[in-house]
């Protein structure tokens, strides 16, 4: 079992860098889609971070080796390919029709489907405070679309296509992510990430448009450039936290992810009016979302805290003394 190395300081941090630069992408993402389609995005982010993972290990004499999975773990890496794939490129379509803040909040689905997903395949317990968390988080998200909630039982919109496209891509990453567990078991976690990057996107290459790059703006291009280091930076910060902090602590900051990008749009659509645009949503939907990340944070933070309880309970009962002798 892995344990932390005591610096939750340090763990912190590198948690905090990884919300922030998970916070500020979808709004980078939306202008760039205003100048490339999803998959010529998809395909910048996953073969750049690809090729450094590649040329890290490469230089490290780690790159993982195809021999050591064996014909189910090919399966399931072909699954983790297609899933990751899946969730890249639903993630844009999804956020074409979305704000970002809307866009990360949705998102906040796909670890709750992983963790069911961990119920059915890994037989993973599901506990009271997790429950908790889900009650909590399920009437966050009706409160959160207050004003649009009878566009999205009503109408085929943009809106409600979107919102449909956000909860499929969340569900691809949570297929993604226990096919990935299983083959952590074989490779290193650095080395499974790219072999699906580099995978992903020879997968991508037919759909996308790589030459449209050249008919970006300037902002447009530096803002890929960023989206694409994002992707790296972001990862390797929040695997360095793990060695640091607890998952679950670590889990639970990055469910504030959505908070982060409300008030980066909010700052964002102040200085830079003509390229962010505000959301329009009232003390309710703001109360909503508040409510869906509590819920997000009280499931991550669950099993941890019941553990504590457990080992608390279970020293307190080891120092009492025993009853006298009658």
């Amino acid at each position: 079992m892995h344990v932390s190395s005591g610096r939750w300081l340090y763990g912190f941090v590198l948690t905090l860098l990884t919300t922030v630069l998970w916070a500020v992408l979808p709004i980078m993402l939306k202008e760039v889609l205003k100048g490339m389609d999803p998959y010529t995005v998809t395909w910048y982010r996953l073969f750049s971070a690809g090729v450094l993972l590649f040329i890290l290990l490469l230089v490290r004499g780690r790159l993982p080796s195809l021999r050591a999975l064996s014909s189910r773990n090919r399966w399931l890496l072909a699954l983790a390919i297609v899933g990751l794939t899946l969730n890249y490129v639903l993630y844009l379509m999804g956020l074409a029709r979305l704000t970002p803040g809307t866009m990360q909040l949705m998102i906040q689905t796909a670890p709750i489907m992983l963790m069911f997903g961990s119920l059915l395949v890994f037989r993973e317990r599901f506990g009271l405070g997790q429950m908790l968390g889900v009650l909590v988080l399920l009437p966050g998200f009706v409160l959160f679309f207050n004003q649009r909630l009878l566009e999205l039982l009503t109408q085929m919109s943009s809106f409600t296509l979107g919102i449909l496209i956000t909860l499929a891509s969340a569900l691809a990453w949570a297929l993604y992510g226990l096919a990935q567990k299983q083959l952590l078991t074989v490779w290193s976690s650095v080395g499974v990430m790219m072999v699906i990057y580099l995978a992903c996107s020879l997968l991508l290459l037919p759909l996308s448009a790589p030459l449209t790059i050249l008919n970006l703006s300037s902002l447009q291009f530096w803002l890929l450039m960023a989206c694409c280091l994002n992707t790296l930076i972001a990862y390797g910060a929040f695997a360095e936290a793990l060695a640091h902090w607890e998952a679950s602590r670590v889990s639970a900051t990055i469910a504030t992810t959505p908070l982060f990008t409300f008030a980066m749009v909010a700052l964002g659509s102040m200085l830079w009016p003509s390229v962010v645009q505000p959301e329009l949503l009232n003390s309710l939907a703001y109360l909503g979302a508040l409510m869906v990340v509590g819920g997000s944070a009280m499931v991550a933070l669950a099993p941890s805290l019941m553990q504590k309880l457990r080992d608390r309970r279970l020293r307190r009962l080891s120092v009492t003394p025993p009853p006298a002798a009658s």
